[in-house]
């Protein structure tokens, strides 16, 4: 049953049919037309559509009301995978060691690790590569309690190696006097995932080694991570990634059952990795979406008791800015709340700093992690959101979201199986092409500003440091792929190309009127102007006598006219005259099409929906010839 479906109480359909009228009134009065003119019903025009075809209404109410999930831990599991899960302690703040700077060998790494442990770390993952070999696994993990704090592997190409010396250490250590049980929250991953790897292209192991140290795993232990994340980066929306990530899950035990597990085992060698954006209810929804999922796969395969998907949240790279990177902070609070409340076994937060290059960064490691980590130890020891197990079910809204989420991945999914299975969609191009479509809508909003990046296309800071040119597009960031399309990339690739340019970028503002009047259009010409890396000249309150010596003084190749509907047409035209007598070459107006009813021609409008993308690239090409191309 979806959202909706339940019988709806006739006095409460009665009262929503009184609420909608009188929203249809008020939407009706601020369009200045009648309640019969309005769409219908009215109350669309309050929704909110997603990228996964998903419509958020404006008003959940008890008709909206889904059948009762049931418990966490007991299928179908939506509510959350641990029946035993230690509400003093919540998810495990999940740390990455072994990738950065600071993580110059194994001692060292070693050290980090128990200094985090001892400072709110619960939980490790480890990257095997650079500067952490997989011999040295057992230094790196000296003195950590492995029966308490679950570990996941990264290790790339040489991921099976390092599963198996990870296996070795696991297998050494000392006996604990009185073991814990293994639980959801301590369960080790080795970390492999050949199967989305090989959509992102990233490095990793293969899937015949992958399966053969699944059927070999111990108890506590499981081999597949099914890293969801490989799709997010490349620009795959919320009901994509789950969707595929399912699909994925689902050709490893049927691989693990091939090789002679039974279904059971099988399902119990999987854990997901899942990316939470900056969107805390989509974020929810996201994780208890994906349990349905996978306990609904365990249930038509026979085996719903393992139907328990053990998750690990990672904030989503693609979200993180190179500008302004300090609003990343306030991003990942809020994708950290959404895993928390979401039921995530394990939250990783990035550091502030994720999205740029290593070399260019200018915060010492130590201080980026315990910012990470202590983003996720506020909301847990002050807000206390891990005391209770899915706070957030039995709101209309968020099960109604769950079940909308849900019920759009499972097409997804039945797509992909449709075509063979996820190996057949992928070799295909079917996976690369629903995601590829995703992001150029994506992108486009974006571009277009109705999905805005606050410090990069809006509210932008020209005074912050430059960054080295191309370093919008790189992908050689810890934890990227090579298929990283972060969302922001667009506009910094613009603000890399202004400040390559031998002189900042410049475009003339002309303010008609006092500045009660122009302020609104002249802040927003500025806004827009600084997200492409142009600086906007703003001389103050202009006459149209005054538009010659504002030139004269301030002579630039561009200009734009900035004012109200009611200056234009008593000023615009003697102000757009004297602008192209004194020498500006390209004149453009704040504002609609509409509003300029002078017979003096412009060149352009800026106003809110254009494609600011496309039209900044066009000035920057105007103002700044010399800065060299590549957007």
């Amino acid at each position: 049953m979806t959202a909706g479906e339940n019988p709806v109480d006739p006095s409460l359909a009665q009262a929503y049919d009184r609420w909608t009228k009188a929203a249809a009134g008020v939407l009706a009065k601020s369009a200045r037309t009648t309640p019969e003119e309005l769409p219908e019903p009215p109350e669309a025009m309050l929704a909110t559509p997603t990228r996964d075809g998903v419509t958020v209404r404006p008003l959940y109410t008890r008709k909206d009301e889904v059948a009762e999930q049931g418990v966490p831990g007991e299928f179908p599991f939506v509510r959350g995978a641990d029946p035993a899960r230690d509400v003093t302690q919540g998810w495990r703040v999940t740390e990455r060691f072994g990738d950065l700077a600071d993580d110059a060998d194994a001692v060292a790494i070693n050290e980090s690790i128990l200094e985090a442990a001892a400072n709110g770390t619960s939980g490790l993952w480890l990257a095997v590569g650079a500067n952490l070999a997989a011999d040295d696994l057992a230094v790196v993990l000296r003195g950590v309690y492995l029966d308490l704090m679950p570990v996941t592997i990264d290790g790339g190409a040489d991921g099976a190696a390092a599963a198996r010396a990870f296996l070795d250490v696991l297998a050494a250590a000392p006996a604990a006097p009185e073991q814990a049980p293994t639980t959801a929250a301590t369960t080790h991953s080795l970390g492999l995932s050949p199967y989305t790897a090989a959509f992102s292209g990233r490095a990793s192991a293969s899937a015949a080694q992958a399966t053969e140290l699944a059927v070999a795993a111990p108890a506590g232990v499981r081999a597949f991570r099914v890293d969801g994340t490989d799709f997010a980066q490349a620009g795959a929306s919320n009901a994509q990634e789950l969707g595929l990530i399912v699909a994925v899950a689902l050709a490893h035990v049927r691989d693990a059952v091939a090789a002679g597990l039974d279904t059971a085992a099988a399902l119990n060698q999987v854990t997901f990795a899942v990316s939470i954006a900056d969107d805390q209810f989509a974020g929810i929804a996201k994780l208890r979406a994906l349990r349905t999922l996978w306990s609904r796969v365990a249930d038509v395969l026979g085996a719903s008791e393992a139907g328990a998907a053990i998750t690990h949240a990672v904030t989503d790279l693609a979200m993180f800015s190179q500008r302004d990177p300090w609003v990343n902070m306030l991003r990942s609070t809020v994708a950290a709340f959404g895993a928390g409340v979401g039921g995530a076994d394990q939250v990783t937060v990035h550091t502030f700093d994720a999205a740029i290059p290593v070399d260019q960064r200018t915060s010492r490691s130590p201080f980026t992690r315990r910012i990470a980590r202590n983003t996720q130890l506020l909301l847990l020891e002050e807000s206390n959101l891990g005391r209770v197990l899915d706070p957030a079910g039995g709101s209309w809204y968020v099960e109604s979201l769950t079940s909308d989420l849900a019920a759009a991945a499972w097409t997804v999914f039945t797509d992909v199986e449709r075509q063979g299975g996820y190996s057949a969609a992928l070799d295909g191009g079917a996976v690369a092409s629903i995601v590829a479509e995703s992001l150029a809508a994506r992108d486009e909003a974006v571009a277009h500003r109705t999905a805005p990046v606050t410090g990069v296309s809006e509210f932008p800071n020209l005074g912050e440091p430059t960054r080295s040119e191309g370093s919008a597009r790189t992908t050689d960031l810890p934890t990227a792929s090579p298929a990283l399309a972060r969302v922001a990339r667009r506009f910094e690739e613009l603000r890399d190309r202004a400040d390559a340019a031998e002189n900042r970028p410049q475009i003339l503002m002309l303010p008609l009127g006092p500045v009660a009047e122009h302020n609104g259009r002249t802040t927003f010409i500025a806004n827009l102007l600084a997200a492409g890396g142009i600086d906007a000249i703003n001389p103050g309150p202009l006459s149209p006598a005054d538009v010659a010596d504002a030139v004269a003084n301030n002579p630039h190749v561009v200009a734009v006219l900035c004012g109200t509907k009611a200056r234009y047409a008593d000023d615009g035209g003697a102000a757009a005259a004297a602008a192209r007598e004194a020498g500006v070459g390209r004149l453009l107006v704040a504002g609609p099409e509409r509003e300029w009813t002078a017979d003096e021609p412009v060149d352009g409008h800026l106003k809110v929906g254009i494609d600011a993308v496309a039209v900044l690239t066009d000035l920057l090409e105007a103002t700044a010839p010399t800065a060299s191309t590549g957007v």
